[in-house]
């Protein structure tokens, strides 16, 4: 972004990347996919690099308003010295605070998931699943993220993303607005667990095994660890693979 505005350009897209799709290992691969789907599809874009910071979530929701507040002034300040106006997450959890907590100090932006931008340029027909790997036959199943699904009603663009796969796609018993969490949401992730019988995300799992899919797609970093932790801790690695939206959109486009 800092290149770009020296040039004095300005992008029709911020990406913002997250923490998660910035360290994390598996997200990261994430990451490259929706740069390689923007990049396809010719949207001029910029990530802020080492000028963008945590949005404050997981501070928040481990009720820390105080941090929250400082991280938050931090990256609008950022945001509204590059005049951005709308901006893609590759994580639920930074699009719900930029988009709904953001505004409340003073931070106005659109904000968009990167499964409503997927849904968007196939219904432009800029995406298809032409030329690349193909899904059919493969059982998939939809994974639905909290702060996605019931923290903004974004339930159908996933679903849309998958739809043009020839794909057999089956539901969750528990999904949509009665889906399970997948145990990280709400800084769960950076903490242990209270005493219970079982780990959620292994209760996640025993609803994909009924299923009976063979691919779990998600739209969620968090999700992402949490499914996978799971699937391992099934022993089921060899008959399940967990991909995100992005990916799948990437091998069924042949990106």
């Amino acid at each position: 972004m800092a290149e770009m505005a020296a040039q004095g350009k300005e992008p029709e897209i911020l990406f913002w990347v997250g923490c998660a799709g910035s360290f994390d290992e598996r997200a990261q691969r994430i990451t490259r996919d929706i740069c390689k789907i923007l990049h396809h599809v010719g949207i001029g874009f910029a990530v802020l690099g080492t000028e963008e910071s945590c949005t404050g979530d997981p501070a928040k929701r481990a009720g820390n308003e105080f941090l929250f507040q400082m991280q938050a002034m931090v990256n609008i300040q950022v945001l509204d010295a590059y005049n951005i106006k709308k901006i893609v997450t590759g994580c639920p959890h930074c699009f719900n605070t930029i988009k709904n907590e953001y505004p409340g100090l003073g931070g106005n932006y659109e904000v968009i998931h990167h499964t409503q931008l997927i849904q968007q340029l196939i219904d432009e027909g800029k995406l298809k699943a032409e030329g690349g790997e193909s899904f059919k036959g493969k059982r998939i199943t939809y994974h639905d993220p909290c702060y996605l699904g019931r923290g903004n009603d974004v339930y159908e663009s996933p679903r849309e993303a998958l739809e043009i796969l020839d794909a057999d796609l089956v539901e969750l018993k528990r999904c949509k607005s009665n889906g399970l969490c997948c145990g990280a949401g709400g800084a769960q992730m950076f903490k242990e667990p209270e005493r219970g019988v079982k780990e959620i995300n292994i209760e996640r799992i025993e609803d994909v095994l009924e299923s009976k899919a063979t691919v779990v797609a998600s739209a969620c970093p968090y999700c992402m660890t949490m499914l996978r932790d799971g699937v391992k801790g099934k022993e089921k690695e060899q008959e399940i693979e967990v991909l995100d939206i992005a990916e799948i959109t990437v091998r069924a486009n042949g990106l």
